[in-house]
């Protein structure tokens, strides 16, 4: 059997950490401290959920394992340095990691991407998987470059299902299981020095953060662009969006919409499809309204 790992986690949530530290244990690895990534970037501000999530995390962190919060890229380094790491594993993580950061465990840095790479590299790949409609989405284990998800290959799964009310517990609910089993059969190849299979670039796309416009509803597309508009932002928690214009010209705030026919009002798009608004409620306008497109609700 290999040499056990001393292993450190970048991670976002309770269930990732829960997951890799499953996988590590069972795999006969030790995690040795959990890095939780509450910023978007190196010195930004807290996630608006950062506080509510270390708590979580804080509750499922196993006795004696350090739990760190950096706010800087120095931060991180100095702390990955003072572990002596063999390895580490990102999940969640939306910081581009250096060079030199990437070159302090001594195996490497290994990434769990929520897609079939090299489709939707980049921050947000379930959101556009959700956004584009898919019935189904992947993930990848891979071991992490300069780049934003180009490194190469350890293991990947297709086929996770994706509802149609997807919330971040019912994607859990099917994609742990699979994220489990990829990281195992990963830990392995890794403590025997595999080096991946390269990414095919010209099959890659990418997947950035939604932009701002993508927060108003536009009743003019299509039924089902508005339906996956709406449950991206519901899959995002989203405070304040998608907002929408009322038949009266009042701003609403959209929160759940369905294909199918229901005894709520019933939107007419532009494909000549209708939508149903199951669930909303009054909204404030956005703070650039730009063109005011509405269309009939009936």
């Amino acid at each position: 059997m290999p040499e056990a790992l001393r292993i450190g986690v970048i991670s976002s949530g309770p269930a990732a950490f829960a997951t890799i530290h499953a996988a590590c244990t069972d795999a006969g690895h030790l995690p040795v401290a959990y890095f939780y990534g509450r910023s978007l970037r190196s010195g930004g501000q807290n996630l608006s959920d950062a506080a509510e999530t270390t708590a979580e995390i804080l509750g499922a962190v196993p006795p004696g394992m350090d739990l760190l919060l950096p706010g800087s890229m120095d931060g991180l380094t100095l702390a990955l340095e003072s572990y002596h790491l063999d390895l580490v594993i990102v999940f969640g993580f939306a910081w581009k990691l250096p060079q030199h950061v990437l070159a302090i465990p001594r195996i490497g840095v290994m990434n769990i991407h929520v897609s079939m790479l090299p489709k939707y590299r980049g921050p947000a790949p379930l959101l556009w998987a959700i956004r584009n409609g898919d019935t189904t989405g992947g993930v990848t284990v891979h071991w992490m470059d300069e780049d934003f998800d180009t490194g190469n290959i350890l293991a990947q799964q297709d086929d996770i299902p994706l509802a149609d009310d997807i919330t971040w517990k019912n994607y859990c609910d099917d994609a742990m299981p699979v994220i489990y089993n990829l990281l195992r059969r990963s830990l392995d190849l890794a403590a025997c020095g595999y080096a991946g299979e390269p990414q095919d670039p010209d099959a890659a796309t990418y997947a950035g953060f939604m932009e701002d416009d993508f927060s108003v509803i536009n009743w003019s597309h299509s039924a089902s662009r508005i339906h996956n508009q709406v449950r991206t932002h519901r899959y995002m928690r989203s405070a304040i969006h998608p907002l929408a214009r009322g038949e009266g010209g009042e701003w609403l705030h959209v929160i759940r919409t369905s294909l199918a026919p229901a005894d709520v009002p019933e939107i007419v798009c532009g494909d000549g499809r209708s939508l149903w608004l199951l669930e909303s409620e009054p909204g404030q306008p956005p703070a650039s309204e730009g063109p005011r497109f509405f269309r009939t609700m009936v």
